[in-house]
């Protein structure tokens, strides 16, 4: 087992809890902040459009604030370095797209942000622009926002290490800061002597290699039939309707889906916390989640139409994968066990539940059912998922021989 880190990168996330004056100005600055970031796209098309296929670097356009500032009243309010962040942004969106030109995958050139759809804000060094007042015994913190005033910070932890970067976000009506921070000690915890397997799902969203099965929550399963009342609801509406009930729709659909999203977050933390807990290492799959949602491809019959193609039951399965979003779980899964002084091991996810654990056949016939494993060779039977977490635990083991 490899030693922990002594030190490590976090984020903390706080809600900040603005007068209404300070939440007018935070408005006004994400609007400012917006009208940068589209004007500084125009900027870059045009000049490849009109001028030769001329390309803008954020180097230029950085070169240029000054001269904004002094010309447009409304930017010379906020930050300097908040604004070469916004310009950072879009350059990085712009390099992304070229990246997946080269790839020769979808580009997917950057788009134009709509006021509603850019809500978050960084300052890129603490005590530019920003100051994060820390008070460690009580939840009075505050954080000063050029332009903004002193804003109250509901601290509900303590913030640990040399703060870096401030992020101003606003999530539906709540507001919140981001603060990352670098040389945050890690808090190693006991050492337990426990290896464990385990093999994600969507019957249960994750099965041990002990045999223990943790019940999946499906939280947006849950929430199907309200969102879908919302979203109906929202859809008598005509889509370029600025109406004050059409707005309150929106609201409403957004509200749901931020609740799920929620709700997943606080189950991902929980289940990831407890694996830490007890176990010293913790393997798992290696997944291709992009590729496991994948539509199917049509096929294409003789007379012009369509063979089956399964598309129906795959989109069932695709939308119990995303619900469980086993992509977030590993990550903050990882982030704790870094912190924790903890072992993640992914492992090669081919046939794992096809393999008997006792013998070692691997074939499609092993697998009876979703839930059922019998090898065909020595008669071994067991949950698949179990037999799954058994393999992954295995392979872990093998891994951690090679390395040793």
């Amino acid at each position: 087992m490899g030693e922990a880190a002594e030190e490590v990168i976090r984020a903390y996330k706080f809600l900040l809890r603005p007068t209404s004056r300070q939440e007018q100005a935070l408005t006004e600055m994400l609007r400012d902040h917006c009208a940068l970031y589209n004007a500084a796209l125009q900027e870059r098309r045009d000049a490849y459009r009109h001028v030769s296929k001329t390309r803008v670097r954020y180097g230029d356009q950085s070169a240029q604030l000054k001269h904004i500032r002094a010309e447009v009243i409304e930017q010379a309010r906020w930050s300097f370095s908040s604004q070469q962040a916004t310009l950072r942004r879009l350059d990085k969106a712009f390099q992304a797209f070229l990246r997946r030109v080269k790839a020769g995958q979808a580009p997917g050139y950057p788009r134009f942000r709509g006021v509603g759809r850019f809500d978050t804000v960084e300052f890129p060094k603490d005590g530019d622009g920003c100051r994060w007042d820390s008070s460690p015994e009580g939840p009075q913190t505050r954080v000063r926002l050029q332009g903004v005033g002193h804003v109250r910070v509901h601290q509900h932890r303590a913030v640990k290490g040399l703060v870096k970067t401030v992020s101003v976000k606003r999530e539906g009506r709540r507001w919140y800061v981001v603060v990352v921070c670098d040389q945050v000690p890690a808090e190693p915890l006991p050492v337990t002597g426990s290896i464990v397997g385990i093999d994600v799902g969507v019957v249960h969203f994750y099965t041990d290699s002990s045999g223990h099965h943790e019940p999946n929550p499906r939280p947006g399963n849950a929430a199907e039939a309200a969102l879908m009342e919302a979203h109906r609801y929202l859809s008598t509406f005509p889509r370029r309707s600025r109406s004050k009930r059409r707005r309150a729709a929106a609201r409403k659909v957004a509200k749901l889906h931020r609740k799920v999203q929620r709700q997943r977050l606080d189950f991902h933390h929980k289940a990831a916390l407890a694996l830490v807990r007890g176990h010293d290492v913790i393997a798992h799959e290696s997944l291709n989640i992009a590729g496991m949602t994948k539509v199917p491809k049509p096929k294409a019959d003789e007379s012009g139409g369509f063979l089956p193609n399964g598309a129906a039951a795959k989109g069932g399965l695709n939308k119990s994968i995303l619900d469980a979003a086993w992509s977030q779980f590993l990550s903050i899964l990882a982030n704790k066990a870094e912190r924790a002084g903890r072992q993640v091991v992914p492992v090669n996810a081919a046939n794992t539940s096809r393999t008997c654990p006792e013998c070692g056949h691997c074939s499609k016939d092993n697998r009876l059912t979703q839930a059922d494993f019998r090898c065909a060779s020595c008669g071994y039977a067991a949950n698949a998922d179990y037999v799954g977490a058994l393999n992954i635990l295995n392979r872990a083991g093998l891994a951690l021989c090679d390395v040793a």
